[in-house]
């Protein structure tokens, strides 16, 4: 993925806001340094989870199984949730079978219900990765107190609201 790692001057948005007079400055500004932010966070993840011997699709499935109480769902939600299509679940979950981290189950009364369950060895995965995990978080997240978490959290969900801008 391409991304801006030199983020335009004033100048710069003033000559394009001369230009294309719907440019709002501060707008732009707000917007190209949150899309910084999220891909390099997102790249800084991948390579954490890489150090694991882990991908974010694989990594994001195994977390999905554990929040459940059984610890199966269906493939079907689990594309739902993690965001992705069918298709691209079934990749994912032949891969995470084919390493042992989960197990697909057939319905004794209808074999063409599945669900996928997380092994022993999915768990152990996660309990290898998460202690890490939420260490990083804690200190990339360490410069913000309560209140201004809580902010970013209502701020991020303002700019989430306005996605269908791109739509």
């Amino acid at each position: 993925m391409l991304q801006v790692r030199d983020l335009p001057t004033p100048d710069i948005l003033r000559r394009f806001a001369q230009r294309y007079p719907d440019a709002d400055i501060s707008a732009v500004t707000g917007f190209l340094t949150l899309l910084r932010t999220a891909t390099e966070l997102s790249q800084a993840l991948d390579a954490f989870l890489a150090r694991h011997g882990l991908l974010q699709g694989r990594w994001w499935v195994l977390i999905l199984l554990f929040r459940e109480e059984t610890l199966e769902s269906s493939p079907s939600v689990l594309a739902k949730k993690a965001g992705v299509t069918r298709a691209t679940m079934t990749g994912l979950i032949d891969g995470l079978e084919r390493d042992g981290l989960v197990q697909r189950v057939f319905d004794t009364a209808d074999r063409r219900r599945i669900t996928v369950r997380l092994t022993p060895a999915g768990q152990g995965v996660l309990d290898a990765v998460m202690p890490d995990y939420y260490r990083r978080v804690r200190t990339l997240m360490a410069g913000l107190d309560e209140d201004q978490r809580l902010l970013l959290q209502s701020m991020l969900g303002a700019v989430h609201a306005g996605l269908d801008a791109f739509a």
